[in-house]
């Protein structure tokens, strides 16, 4: 019997450490499945920053990828607008390079215009003062002119001349009642012939000046030409004494610098 109960009190005891054993696991189970679902409560809260945090990356990246595409769609903009106006400068160089090169064309067609103006009215000047008064004793002065001039009045004084002898003539024979003879004329028996020719000579005469003066109105210098032709530079000729006297001069006037340049 005594073995029985203590066979009895072991089981009881072992039963009762097996029975705190069971609850001490039941308790480290539920400490266990306590830190379980903290962990899990905690992880499902990293979780849920993580997919917020990611949620807001994928914003931040759309926005990015927005504000990419945006500046990119301004930077070709930009683009555009730097290479329009880059062609807007180019034009506007070209358009002021040619406006100076107009503007320089302009201002040496003026120079020249005015130059043109300036020696117009120099010429004009001239030809007003002096060109035609020098043209007209040129012609005035000219020795066929005088020639020419000289027969025209002879031949029409031998016209007068034997018309007024006819006359005369004619009058005696009415005074007498009889024919006289005209044959003793003392000018030509064809004075008209000869003033006809003599007018037609002066009408087609032709002077040696009046044939330069024309060639020379051909030409764009023509007031040079004229100007040699009608008013040559006058020379003066000097006569033996005047050269001898001039070259004595000049023998004192070396005499004199040498003898300054001795007394240096």
């Amino acid at each position: 019997m005594y073995v029985a109960r203590s066979r009895i009190t072991d089981l009881e005891a072992q039963i009762a450490t097996l029975t705190k054993k069971v609850e001490n696991v039941e308790a480290d189970k539920e400490h266990v499945e306590a830190e379980l679902k903290a962990q899990l409560a905690s992880r499902d809260k990293d979780l849920h920053a993580k997919d917020v945090e990611i949620a807001e990356l994928k914003c931040r990246l759309r926005e990015q990828t927005d504000k990419s595409e945006s500046l990119e769609i301004d930077l070709e903009a930009e683009k555009v607008k730097a290479a329009t106006a880059e062609e807007a400068r180019q034009k506007a160089n070209e358009a002021r390079d040619i406006s100076t090169f107009a503007l320089n064309v302009a201002q040496n067609n003026y120079a020249e215009a005015q130059s043109i103006v300036d020696t117009l009215v120099s010429e004009s000047e001239w030809m007003r003062s002096r060109g035609a008064v020098l043209m007209a004793n040129s012609i005035l002065n000219a020795s066929k002119l005088d020639e020419a001039v000289a027969t025209l009045i002879d031949a029409s004084r031998a016209v007068g001349h034997h018309g007024g002898y006819l006359e005369c003539a004619q009058h005696v024979e009415e005074a007498f009642g009889q024919e006289f003879d005209v044959n003793h004329c003392s000018v030509t028996d064809q004075p008209d012939a000869a003033l006809a020719r003599a007018e037609g000579v002066y009408d087609h005469l032709s002077l040696p000046v009046m044939d330069l003066v024309a060639k020379a109105l051909k030409h764009d210098d023509w007031c040079t030409r004229l100007k040699t032709i009608l008013d040559p530079p006058q020379t003066v000729e000097l006569s033996d004494e005047e050269e001898t006297a001039g070259g004595d001069g000049d023998g004192d006037g070396n005499g004199d610098g040498d003898d300054g340049d001795g007394y240096e």
